[in-house]
C-alpha cells in the first residue's frame, strides 16, 4: 500500500472510532472497557510483529516505540477496569460479632 491509503485508513479510522464512542453511554463504559482491553491487546501484538520485521532503523524505533505505548495502553485500561470493578463489589457484611 502506497502512504496516500494508509493515511486515509487511519484518518477513516480515527473518525469511526470517535463515532462509535462518543455514542456510548456511561453505564455501558465499564464492560466496554474489557473489551477494549482485549483489542489493545491485539494492537500490541501487531506492533510486536511490525518491530520483529522492522529492517530500517528509523521503523525499528517506531515500532519499539509503538510496543511501548500499546503495553501502557494495556495495563493501565486493566488497571482502571480492576479499580472500577472493586467500587461496585458488594462490601461484606457485619455480624453482631464483628461489631
Amino acid at each position: 500500500m502506497d502512504g496516500f491509503a494508509l493515511l486515509t485508513i487511519t484518518i477513516l479510522a480515527v473518525f469511526l472510532g470517535f463515532e462509535v464512542v462518543s455514542k456510548v453511554s456511561s453505564t455501558l463504559h465499564t464492560p466496554l472497557m474489557s473489551e477494549a482491553n482485549a483489542i489493545h491487546g491485539i494492537i500490541l501484538l501487531g506492533a510486536i510483529m511490525v518491530a520483529g520485521s522492522a529492517e530500517d532503523p528509523v521503523a525499528l524505533a517506531l515500532s519499539i516505540l509503538a510496543v511501548l505505548l500499546a503495553t501502557i495502553n494495556v495495563v493501565g485500561g486493566f488497571v482502571v477496569t480492576d479499580r472500577m470493578l472493586v467500587m461496585f463489589s458488594a462490601k461484606p457484611r457485619r455480624t453482631a460479632v464483628d461489631a
